[in-house]
């Protein structure tokens, strides 16, 4: 079995008083993808504040490869290895696209350096011809293809992405799907959170659905793609 690059287990969250994660467990294992899955206001979102250091859990503990990071700032979790990819781009708009890379740029501690202006931008061409435009200006897909690029260039070892296929259409909708599994062919671990199950299970070797804050499937996904009585109770899909 692989190792894991990152492990949740027992984690409660709270939003002031409102409890948004009870309990929740879930494993990602070393150069693999799983997939999250759940309606809005599932606590997709949370689960990965929470992984970031974003917010930090009532309870319950978040190791990255081995090492508790549970409640550790931002910055230290990151130089663990973990980015994001956050729900909505939230790309610096008044930043010209290479500034937005360049602020984003770290070395990894032990870890090769893959990932620089360069190589991002051979990773989307239309970056590097975009260098000197302000990111607020560009489309949204070319917003979401920076908001990726931002992420690797802290040369993650395990990459969170946020719903990225949100407001996009359908042929960028493939493109950062391509993107995506070249990513995982290269060696990263990834958690990809989506709505849309089909994206999902397309790239993903596990999948876990949250409903109402807690995980009510957690399976390698080739035994749920022709098993979907879980899937169509707690997503709605058939």
């Amino acid at each position: 079995m692989a190792s894991d690059a990152l492990l949740l287990e027992d984690v409660d969250a709270l939003y002031g008083d409102s409890h948004v994660l009870h309990r929740v467990s879930m494993r990602l294992g070393e150069g693999r993808l799983l997939g999250l899955l759940g309606r809005n206001g599932a606590g997709k979102t949370t689960a990965m504040n929470v992984t970031v250091g974003l917010l930090p859990p009532r309870r319950g503990t978040v190791t990255v490869h081995g090492a508790v990071v549970t409640g550790r700032a931002p910055e230290i979790i990151a130089g663990h290895g973990v980015a994001l990819v956050p729900q909505g781009r939230r790309v610096f708009r008044s930043l010209t696209v290479r500034e937005n890379l360049a602020v984003a740029g770290r070395k990894p501690r032990g870890r090769p350096m893959l990932w620089t202006f360069d190589t991002v931008s051979r990773l989307f061409p239309r970056l590097g011809e975009r260098q000197r435009q302000v990111a607020g200006s560009l489309s949204g897909g070319e917003q979401q293809m920076l908001a990726i690029g931002r992420a690797l260039m802290s040369n993650p070892s395990v990459l969170l992405m946020d719903e990225p296929s949100e407001g996009l259409a359908p042929q960028i909708v493939g493109e950062v799907m391509a993107t995506i599994r070249q990513l995982k062919a290269e060696g990263l671990s990834i958690v990809l959170v989506e709505q849309n199950p089909r994206l999902v299970f397309d790239v993903a070797d596990d999948i876990a659905v949250l409903n109402s804050g807690r995980v009510v499937v957690a399976a390698p996904a080739r035994e749920l793609a022709d098993n979907r009585v879980d899937l169509h109770q707690h997503l709605g899909i058939y």
